[in-house]
């Protein structure tokens, strides 16, 4: 409905504005709100404090060296990808952490399908024979499946096998206002800034799924309708609040602007620091379902299963909220640390399979100061209904939030 109704304000002007924000609003207190508790917890002997959702708890599980995307197997073990070139198995209670494969790069995620696991790195997906309880992984057994665009900037690639059984991967473009697309005109090393799906019947190939994303890196299959989401990291260059960080639908073949196009939520704007033609009109941009405050920098996503935490989340998503570098006034990075937007679990609240809001989930990672102890990064729902997320920086590592007994 949020979709609809910002296409609709968007075109016939305040009145109608107004009007969309009253069903809006109407429908969004009807939403279960969230109460909170503050909470202490030690890490490394130094006490830190976290507000989380009341009748939780959170705790430290562990370090990792630079954690990215975590992913559950049907065995119940779970597998971690990191900046330090390691693929991480934790069996439950995930408490200790063994080297599936020193595989080098940077392998951000990782998905299974039937007898096989899917390792995405910068410059490609590759795949190795695996089986439910498989403790180690041989370099040798580790074959490229499908090349993808590398090089330098926004080098995580982030992995999802759909309800439908294939491949989906999600990758950005290089800066702030790259002229590159998902599009055949495109050369290769060019065909970057959305979510691709691979075709296998033959030579596997890469065809667009949803493009004109700057950086989504979290990517998640809402239950029930299985329609697929993205979080989307905005650009840099035009200040502190604009634009807003993106959650999105993703459709096949939607466009969703980016770097030609920015919006607000609501109106699109369009992005002169990049001058070539967009490749679309502003009539087929889809505008995100939701947003966070820019430079927010939303990384994992993962949607409520039913039996998780409160059966009044299910369906929500958590976004993980890394927290980004950019300061006030100007969003550069030479100001004071304590105005930069703090890391969160965020969590977007769905009536249906409609987003309504955005709620905080998991806040206090930012003291007063600016100063951070922890930045989530990567999160999933393990087999036990609790929540799971890891930070790659500050305190690097995994963490639990669940049920308090």
């Amino acid at each position: 409905m949020n979709l609809f109704w910002n296409r609709f304000s968007a075109c016939c002007g305040v009145s109608c504005a107004l009007l969309a924000m009253f069903f809006i609003n109407t429908s969004a207190a009807e939403i279960t709100p969230l109460r909170y508790q503050t909470q202490s917890l030690t890490i490394d002997g130094r006490q830190v404090q976290a507000r989380i959702p009341q009748g939780y708890r959170l705790e430290f599980l562990g370090p990792l060296n630079t954690p990215r995307m975590l992913t559950f197997a049907s065995d119940g073990a779970l597998f971690v990808g990191s900046k330090a070139g390691i693929v991480y198995r934790l069996a439950p209670p995930y408490t200790t952490a063994n080297k599936l494969i020193d595989i080098g790069g940077y392998p951000h995620s990782v998905a299974f399908r039937q007898g096989e696991i899917l390792i995405a790195k910068t410059d490609g997906v590759y795949r190795a024979p695996f089986q439910a309880g498989q403790e180690r992984l041989d370099s040798s057994a580790v074959k490229l499946l499908a090349a993808l665009p590398g090089g330098w900037g926004h080098n995580s690639r982030t992995l999802s096998v759909g309800p439908d059984g294939r491949i989906y991967v999600s990758l950005g473009i290089q800066g702030n206002c790259s002229d590159q697309y998902l599009g055949k005109d495109y050369d290769f090393d060019d065909q970057r800034g959305g979510v691709l799906v691979l075709r296998e019947d033959g030579k596997p190939r890469w065809q667009p799924y949803a493009s004109g994303l700057r950086n989504p890196v979290g990517l998640a299959w809402q239950p029930k309708s299985n329609v697929l989401y993205a979080s989307n990291n905005g650009p840099d260059h035009s200040g502190y609040d604009f634009p807003p960080e993106y959650f999105s639908k993703l459709t096949p073949d939607s466009f969703h602007g980016m770097p030609w196009f920015q919006s607000d939520g609501a109106r699109l704007k369009r992005d002169t620091c990049e001058s070539s033609k967009p490749p679309r009109p502003a009539s087929e941009v889809s505008l995100p379902v939701a947003t966070f405050p820019a430079r927010s920098a939303p990384m994992g996503v993962s949607f409520v299963p039913e039996g998780a935490l409160d059966p009044a989340l299910s369906g929500d998503a958590i976004v993980a909220i890394h927290g980004s570098w950019g300061t006030q006034p100007s969003g550069g990075p030479l100001g004071d640390p304590a105005s930069r937007r703090p890391p969160r679990l965020a969590i977007v609240r769905f009536e249906g399979n409609n987003a309504q809001r955005v709620d905080d989930f998991v806040t206090g990672f930012q003291a007063a100061n600016g100063e951070r102890w922890a930045r989530p990064i990567g999160v999933a729902f393990g087999p036990d209904g609790a929540l799971y997320f890891t930070s790659d920086s500050a305190t690097e590592g995994l963490f639990r939030i669940r049920r308090a007994p």
